[in-house]
């Protein structure tokens, strides 16, 4: 599992969590509905850092605390 999908899946684990949708993550965040439908199916390859941080925001938890789960710390280094 590659980064990316990382981030999708806690994206997607903080939106059950707190019974977001899509829409409701959007509203949220002020991140556009386009953006994060493009996160999740897989289209934008590269959310930037000002992307998660609103996202984050909008979950209301912290860049810290979405990063901090087993998946990250188990990520192997990418080379490119």
């Amino acid at each position: 599992m590659g980064i990316y999908d990382v981030v999708k899946k806690r994206i997607l684990s903080l939106c059950k969590e707190r019974g977001l949708t899509q829409n409701g993550l959007s509203y949220s965040s002020g991140v556009p509905q386009s953006t994060i439908k493009s996160i999740l199916n897989n289209e934008s390859k590269n959310p930037g850092i000002v992307t998660i941080k609103k996202l984050c925001d909008g979950l209301n938890v912290s860049i810290i605390e979405f990063f901090n789960t087993p998946e990250f710390k188990n990520l192997e280094q990418e080379l490119k």
